[in-house]
């Protein structure tokens, strides 16, 4: 499965709950990065509108199907909303909410799957394909054109990486917070299989974090992935069962520590990095000049 939002930029994109006061910064943010917004969802205020956006009580009351989604809806709320959009067929989905409860975050992500939608998250700022369009809050300011797919478990550490590689001449194909809640709609390994599909991309940097298995499929994605991937993580000097950060980052057992993923990935292939800085330098060597 190829990354929809890659294929073709979403053209019809709804946001859910677009008028809180975060949500609203947001719908600026992206309107002037050229999203194209057709509606927010904000159930008992259908009718209304915001700076212009048309506000319905649901997808099914659209016109036109959309192809994208932007939740911002509050943790409890998060599952229901992602059932609606995949059974409205809506490709791409990204929920922002943080602390998803765990079970509604798994039947959240079955339901997307079982759809064919790429959830996008929870707890993440989402995406934003530079010079085409933004989903969330990857700022476009940090960003680049590039071919360098740059895919991040911690939100701090997605912008903070655009940036550095906007700042070393490194441009991107994509900036995307892939999600730091336990359960995420898609696993790294998954946009490392899409990401071989696609053309325009000629290296991936992963920034990852401690806590969970992910990055052990991710390191059997690795081995079959066609170019370079460079990949660091973050919480090296981390102590064992103490939360960092949100609620994946969480060392249960030495398999989930930074050092032993890392091994596992340079053993699978992947150019592996002690720090950002190092990632960048990486793959300043890696890719072809000019």
């Amino acid at each position: 499965m190829t990354l929809p939002f890659l294929e073709h930029f979403p053209q019809r994109v709804v946001v859910f709950n677009p008028t809180g006061a975060y949500a609203a910064r947001q719908v600026t943010a992206m309107r002037e990065a050229g999203t194209r917004l057709v509606a927010g969802i904000t159930l008992g205020r259908g009718g209304g509108n915001l700076d212009g956006l048309p506000l319905l009580d649901s997808v099914a009351e659209l016109d036109t199907p959309s192809d994208a989604a932007v939740l911002y809806t509050p943790p409890e709320g998060t599952m229901d909303a992602i059932r609606q959009c995949a059974a409205a067929g809506i490709r791409t989905i990204v929920a922002a909410a943080e602390y998803v409860p765990l079970h509604d975050g798994l039947r959240a992500a079955q339901a997307a799957r079982a759809a064919g939608s790429w959830l996008v998250g929870p707890n993440t700022l989402g995406l934003c394909v530079p010079a085409e369009g933004l989903l969330g809050s990857v700022s476009p300011a940090f960003c680049s054109p590039g071919r360098v797919a740059l895919l991040g478990r911690s939100g701090t550490l997605t912008l903070t990486v655009a940036r550095l590689l906007t700042a070393a001449g490194i441009g991107q194909r994509i900036a995307i917070h892939i999600g730091g809640d336990a359960v995420i709609g898609r696993n790294p390994h998954e946009y490392l299989d899409a990401l071989a599909e696609d053309e325009r991309t000629e290296a991936v940097l992963y920034c990852g974090e401690i806590g969970g298995d992910k990055e052990y499929a991710l390191a059997e994605a690795v081995r079959r992935f066609p170019r370079p991937v460079v990949a660091t993580l973050v919480g090296r000097h981390a102590p064992a069962d103490r939360q960092m950060g949100h609620a994946g980052a969480l060392i249960g057992s030495e398999r989930e520590s930074a050092a032993a993923k890392l091994a596992a990935l340079g053993e699978a292939g992947a150019h592996t990095a002690a720090t950002p800085y190092d990632a960048i330098a990486a793959l300043k060597r890696l890719l072809p000049r000019g």
